[in-house]
């Protein structure tokens, strides 16, 4: 009769076991970098599901308004798939999301430090996300550009208020329709 598994003994030994955590050569760094993209895989995925359900919409539909497969999204939010960015892009405008958050999610882009003005920004529904990325263009610069200075303001050129940036960035979009 054959041995089960539980019961059968262990042929390596902890000297065998030690020596090769010690080791952690290429192949430990392949293994580690292909459990990274099948972890980003299944969390983008979970995250893609999850705002889904939140936004009470069926996979059906969804995939619809994404223009991808109804298998391929079936497969991207059960972690067997790792979308691109450009299919991560249709997603989030069928979900009506800021791809932004979706890049970040799949680790496409770094996460940035918490900002209720950029959060407020990402969550407004009510601008395209051309408007959105040219407001968080113009935020991110200001940021920027006042980090150097160490103040709120700089005299090098021109302060805008929120609102005056919010009209440039419509006035910016309309020019170009």
């Amino acid at each position: 009769m054959p041995e089960s598994p539980a019961t059968k003994p262990s042929t390596s030994s902890s000297a065998d076991v030690d020596t090769d955590a010690k080791i952690g050569g290429p192949v430990d760094a392949v293994t580690a970098a292909a459990s990274d993209v099948v972890n980003a895989a299944s969390d983008i995925g979970g995250f893609i599901r999850s705002q889904r359900v939140a936004a009470q919409v069926s996979l059906r539909q969804l995939a619809e308004r994404a223009g991808v497969s109804n298998p391929y999204l079936s497969q991207i939010e059960r972690g067997l798939r790792k979308p691109s960015a450009d299919v991560l892009a249709q997603i989030a405008k069928g979900l009506r999301v800021s791809a932004e958050v979706l890049y970040v999610r799949a680790g496409i882009l770094e996460e940035r430090p918490a900002s209720p003005v950029r959060d407020a920004l990402i969550a407004d529904a009510s601008i395209s996300e051309r408007q959105r990325q040219v407001l968080l263009e113009i935020y991110e610069s200001f940021r920027h550009e006042n980090k150097g200075s160490g103040a709120g303001s700089t005299a090098s050129g021109p302060t805008f208020t929120a609102a005056e940036a919010s009209q440039a960035a419509v006035s910016n979009d309309s020019t170009k329709e």
